[in-house]
C-alpha cells in the first residue's frame, strides 16, 4: 500500500507553514512553563476548572451556563494527560499554540510576507490576555481558534482555493464554535454582513455554501434542542445575571478603552493600525479585484453589538488574531523599502518588537500568576497596574482570576474532618452541599483525586442543580454557606461550626464562608429540590 503525501504548491505558502509551526511551538511551550512555574509558587485550581471538569464527567448536548465544548475539552484532557493542574491545562495550551499558527497563516493569506507574518505572531504570542485564557481550562482558549478559522476559510475561498474544502471548514468550525460559545452567533452575524457588504459576497454563489451554512446548523441543532427541552436554561442564567447585576457595566468609552487595557495598549499600534488598514484595504489586497475589507466591517458591527448588549470586554478577544495581522501587513507595507522587511527577515522591526517584549514582560504578572501573591500585590502597586474586573463581587488583596486559585484544598479537608466524624450510618445519607459550583466541584475533584471517600457533591447552582441529590438526605447535612448560625438555626435542630477557610487570598465571600455540620431538617416536608436551582 502507497501513501500520497499532498504538500503545498505555493512555496510562500510552505514558508508560512513553516513559521507558524515554528511560533506556535514556542507558544506550546512558553504556556506548559507557566502552568509548571505558577504551580510550583503555590497557585492551584482555578474555580471554573473544577466546575468543567464535573460537567465532562456528566457529558451531554448542552449546559446551563456554557456549551459542551469545554466539557469534552475537559474530559479529553483528564483521559489523555491525567487530573494533574498541568494535564489539564494541556489542552488550552494547545488552543494557544493553534491561535498563534492562525495568526500567521492569516497573515499570509492576506498577502503578508514574513516581516509581517512574524510580527503578527510576536505580538499575538505576549498579549497578555491570551497567556491568561491558554494558562487554564477555559472554553474562551478555543474560541480564538474556531473563529479564526472562519475568517481564514472566507480569505481562501477569495483566494480561490478549493470550495469544497473551504465551506466544509467554513461550517465545521463555526458549528463547533456555535457549540463552544453563545457570542460565536454574534460573530457569525458579524461576518455575514461584512461579506454581503462588499465584493467578498461572491463567494456565497456557489452550490458548497449551502452545504458549509447546513453543516453547521446540523452540527449546532442538537444543542438548540437541548436548550428547549431543558426550557431554555441558559436565557434564564443570562436574565438572571443581568438582573441581579453580575456583571461590570461599562459605557461606550469605558468599553473602547478596556480593549486597549485588555490586549496591553502597546498592540493598539497593531490592531488599530489593522482595522484602518482593512477598511482602507491597499495594504490587505488579496488579487486585483478582491480584498480584506469586509473583515474590517465585521470588526466594526460585531464590535457595535458586544457594547450594545454590555458584553464583557474580553467577548472581543477572538476577534482580534485577525485584526493584528493586518496591522503587521500595513507596518510592512509601510516599511518595504527598508532592507529587513525587503530580505524578509523575521525580526524585520527590532525596534518596535523589543518594545513589545520589554512592555509584555512587565505586564506579564497581570495575565499569569508568575509572582508570589505578596510579591505580586508589592509589584503592581509599585507599577500602578490595576487588575480590570469583569464582575461586580467584592475582591481582596488579588484579582478575582488569581483569588480563586486559592483555599480549595482547605475547604476540602474541612469537609472531609466533619465527614468523619460521623457515623456509618450518617455517612450513607449525608448530604455534602456546596452553596456554587466551586466548591461543589471541588469536593468531587479532590474526592476523586485523593480517594476520600467522599458521596458526591450537590449545589443549586446551575448545571449542579440538574444533576441532582444523588439520593442523600437533608436530615444530615455538611454545608459549605455563607448563612450565620442564627440562620442555620431557623432550619436545622443542631448547628455545629467545622472551620472555615483562612486564605488571606482567596475570595472574600469564600473566605466568609463556613464549613457546617446540621441535623435535623425543621423545614416542613417534602423537601422540593427545585426549590435550590440558582441559575447566576
Amino acid at each position: 500500500m502507497t501513501t500520497t503525501i499532498v504538500r503545498p504548491s505555493d512555496p510562500t505558502l510552505r514558508s508560512a507553514l513553516r513559521l507558524a509551526l515554528i511560533f506556535g511551538t514556542i507558544k506550546l511551550l512558553f504556556q506548559f512553563a507557566l502552568t509548571l512555574y505558577t504551580q510550583h509558587i503555590g497557585y492551584g485550581y482555578f474555580r471554573d476548572e473544577f466546575y468543567y471538569i464535573a460537567c465532562g464527567r456528566h457529558l451531554a448536548w448542552g449546559f446551563v451556563d456554557h456549551g459542551p465544548i469545554v466539557a469534552i475539552q475537559a474530559r479529553l484532557g483528564e483521559l489523555l494527560f491525567g487530573d494533574s493542574l498541568f494535564g489539564i491545562r494541556i489542552l488550552s495550551a494547545v488552543a494557544g499554540a493553534i491561535t498563534v499558527f492562525l495568526t500567521g497563516i492569516i497573515a499570509w493569506a492576506m498577502n503578508g510576507h514574513r516581516s509581517a507574518q512574524a510580527l503578527a505572531m510576536f505580538a499575538i504570542l505576549l498579549t497578555p490576555q491570551y497567556i491568561g485564557v491558554d494558562g487554564f481550562l477555559s472554553m474562551n482558549s478555543y474560541e480564538p481558534v474556531f473563529w479564526m478559522l472562519c475568517a481564514l476559510a472566507v480569505l481562501m475561498l477569495l483566494r480561490g482555493a478549493s470550495a469544497s474544502v473551504w465551506w466544509t471548514a467554513f461550517g465545521l468550525s463555526a458549528g463547533i464554535g456555535l457549540l463552544n460559545k453563545p457570542s460565536m452567533t454574534f460573530f457569525l452575524i458579524a461576518v455575514g454582513v461584512g461579506v454581503l457588504c462588499t465584493s467578498a459576497r461572491r463567494v456565497l454563489w456557489s452550490r458548497w455554501a449551502i452545504v458549509g451554512i447546513v453543516l453547521m446548523f446540523a452540527i449546532a441543532l442538537p444543542n438548540l434542542l437541548w436548550q428547549i427541552h431543558n426550557h431554555w436554561p441558559t436565557l434564564e442564567f443570562l436574565q438572571n445575571g443581568r438582573a441581579r447585576g453580575k456583571n461590570t457595566i461599562l459605557n461606550p468609552l469605558q468599553f473602547f478603552l478596556a480593549q486597549f487595557v485588555m490586549l496591553a495598549p502597546h498592540n493598539a499600534l497593531l490592531w488599530i493600525t489593522g482595522i484602518v488598514a482593512l477598511l482602507r484595504a491597499k495594504s490587505t489586497r488579496l488579487s486585483k479585484d478582491q480584498d480584506a475589507r469586509w473583515f474590517g466591517i465585521t470588526f466594526l458591527v460585531f464590535y457595535v453589538m458586544m457594547d450594545a448588549i454590555h458584553a464583557k470586554d474580553y467577548y472581543l478577544e477572538g476577534i482580534y488574531p485577525a485584526l493584528f495581522a493586518a496591522g503587521a501587513i500595513a507596518w510592512e507595507h509601510r516599511y518595504r523599502l527598508s532592507r529587513r522587511v525587503f530580505e524578509g527577515r523575521i525580526v524585520a522591526f527590532p525596534i518596535l518588537e523589543t518594545v513589545f517584549l520589554v512592555l509584555s514582560l512587565m505586564i506579564l504578572p497581570m495575565a499569569s500568576p508568575v509572582l508570589p501573591p505578596a510579591q505580586w500585590v508589592r509589584y503592581t502597586n509599585a507599577l500602578h497596574l490595576h487588575h480590570a474586573e469583569s464582575e461586580t463581587s467584592e475582591t481582596g488583596p488579588l484579582p478575582q482570576f488569581f483569588a480563586d486559585r486559592f483555599g480549595w484544598q482547605q475547604q476540602v479537608d474541612l469537609v472531609t474532618q466533619a465527614y468523619r466524624s460521623l457515623t456509618p450510618t450518617e455517612q450513607q445519607h449525608v448530604c455534602l452541599f456546596g452553596s456554587n459550583y466551586g466548591e461543589a466541584g471541588a469536593i468531587d475533584f479532590f474526592n476523586g483525586t485523593e480517594h476520600l471517600g467522599l458521596p458526591p457533591a450537590i449545589s443549586g447552582q446551575n448545571s449542579y442543580w440538574g444533576w441532582g441529590m444523588h439520593g442523600c438526605d437533608t436530615n444530615i447535612v455538611i454545608a459549605v454557606v455563607g448563612d450565620t448560625r442564627q440562620q442555620l438555626a431557623t432550619k436545622y435542630e443542631h448547628v455545629d461550626l467545622i472551620g472555615q477557610i483562612d486564605s488571606p487570598y482567596a475570595m472574600p465571600f469564600e473566605r466568609h464562608h463556613h464549613i457546617w455540620l446540621l441535623r435535623g431538617d425543621k423545614r416542613p416536608p417534602p423537601f422540593d429540590w427545585r426549590d435550590e436551582r440558582f441559575y447566576f
